[in-house]
């Protein structure tokens, strides 16, 4: 529905994969118009790929009649900026493990993992922009030279949006969300902790401007408004309309738990990230790098598709009688295990088949994120339901099967881009100020928690074996 008489908004999700573009009523959050542009894949781009994936995703007059646009975008990357604003090196993304080494010198140089959750409610891992420079200061010593800035990702679309739709240069700036993923902003202080930056490289960098969660970045040519943006999952709880008790599971290319929540933390383990959310409040988070993919890559062995894949799930017990996923296909980044790699365990002549094979797939992906709700719960998050989104939430094995592993009950919203409604519903909000507009966020399905002494048996088989395999690296799950 379009009419004379809607005032648009724009929310840009601007992800690992591709560039998301809605085009929603201010009032209502009706999506009206949407587009994609796809991204390439990789832990290192040329941010100029997002710029041409956001042309794709608007092409054909998406934007026309919008009054003001925001974006949402991958949390981490690093984008070093010269003096003239032109891109140094290929940004480095949150999935890239190269700096895991630096990463833990940087913990050891402060005083360890207190210091730094103290400091700044993060401790560095590979994925945090601080060590991202520790490496590049280390191995590419002629890049930092050149680098007057660092931005994120979704600090360099937003500029681009103003600057290539016509609003003129303005300075570069973020938003508390976004920058509480860095390592060197603090979301209990709001401010940056420039010491660190010159513990990272030696010396400071001019960083972006935090905005406030409706103070607008400028605006384009056409005159629409430009939100301050922020951090993806900050986004996604923009557009889930989170209220306290819900937690957010979301399973995607990483999976990743998190909630609003009214102080901030400082976790000593570093399972718990302590984010600020886009509303001045904050998102104590917890991040994964196997998610989905750890479905992808199972089906693909198992001679089947995501829907085979489903059918023989669902056709094994709760337990897979007895086998076991670590699902660490890719390293893993909660717990800190970079080099890790899966491990099945359990295996009989009598369980080892493609229906049981299957249910351990999905378990193991689902106690993989799912411990860091119990994580959550330690950082005294109350926790009464789960909202399940992303794209393995499609597949109804993974929606029953974490009714029954979770034990709370289970929200699974309608298919939507929550990242790019999140950015929308900021961009209304940038707009008109006053209250957060009030969006109806549709439910696809409720499920009650299934407790059970068969569930808790699973979980504690995952936790004896990630202690077992990685020595006492585990997660509460």
């Amino acid at each position: 529905m379009t009419g004379p008489d809607l005032t648009l908004v724009a929310g840009v999700d601007t992800s690992t994969q591709a560039c998301k573009v809605v085009v929603c009523d201010a009032d209502s959050g009706e999506v009206v118009r949407q587009g994609r542009g796809q991204h390439p894949s990789g832990t290192e781009v040329d941010p100029e790929h997002w710029w041409s994936a956001f042309e794709e995703a608007t092409a054909g007059g998406l934007l026309d009649g919008v009054e003001a646009i925001a974006v949402g975008g991958q949390q981490h990357g690093m984008v070093l900026l010269d003096e003239d604003d032109a891109v140094v090196r290929p940004a480095l993304l949150w999935n890239d493990t190269r700096s895991a080494r630096s990463a833990q010198d940087l913990v050891a140089e402060l005083g360890g993992p207190r210091a730094w959750a103290d400091r700044t409610g993060v401790v560095p891992l590979a994925a945090i922009t601080v060590s991202k420079l520790r490496w590049v200061a280390e191995h590419e010593p002629e890049h930092l030279a050149r680098a007057a800035t660092c931005v994120l990702p979704h600090d360099w679309l937003t500029g681009q949006i103003r600057r290539r739709l016509g609003g003129g240069p303005g300075g570069w700036t973020t938003d508390r969300g976004d920058a509480s993923g860095t390592g060197y902003f603090s979301a209990a202080t709001g401010d940056y902790d420039q010491e660190l930056v010159r513990l990272a490289i030696g010396r400071d960098l001019d960083l972006p401007q935090v905005l406030g969660p409706t103070e607008s970045a400028g605006t384009t040519g056409a005159g629409a408004v430009v939100g301050p943006g922020t951090g993806d999952n900050a986004a996604a709880a923009l557009g889930l309309g989170l209220t306290p008790g819900d937690v957010v599971m979301s399973l995607g290319t990483s999976g990743t738990a998190f909630a609003r929540h009214h102080t901030p933390s400082a976790d000593v383990r570093g399972e718990v990230a302590g984010y600020a959310d886009a509303t001045g409040q904050f998102l104590p988070l917890v991040c994964t790098l196997n998610a989905a993919r750890v479905l992808s890559a199972g089906a693909t062995m198992l001679g089947t598709d995501l829907a085979g894949l489903e059918r023989l799930a669902l056709a094994a017990p709760l337990g897979a009688q007895g086998l076991t996923l670590l699902p660490y296909l890719d390293g893993e980044r909660t717990p800190n295990l970079p080099e890790a790699t899966g491990t099945l365990s359990g295996m009989t002549r009598e369980n080892l088949t493609p229906e049981n094979v299957a249910r351990c797939l999905v378990e193991g992906m689902l106690l993989g994120v799912g411990a860091g709700i119990d994580s959550l719960q330690r950082e005294g998050v109350d926790v009464q339901r789960v909202h399940l989104i992303g794209g393995a939430v499609a597949s109804r094995a993974v929606r029953e099967i974490a009714a029954d592993l979770l034990e709370v009950p289970v929200v699974v919203p309608e298919p939507a881009e929550y990242v790019a409604l999140g950015a929308a519903r900021q961009a209304a909000w940038t707009l008109r100020g006053g209250d957060q507009p009030d969006w109806p966020v549709p439910r696809a399905a409720s499920l009650q928690a299934r407790p059970g002494s068969a569930a808790h048996e699973v979980r504690a088989r995952y936790r004896e074996l990630v202690t077992t395999v990685h020595g006492g690296g585990a997660q509460s799950v």
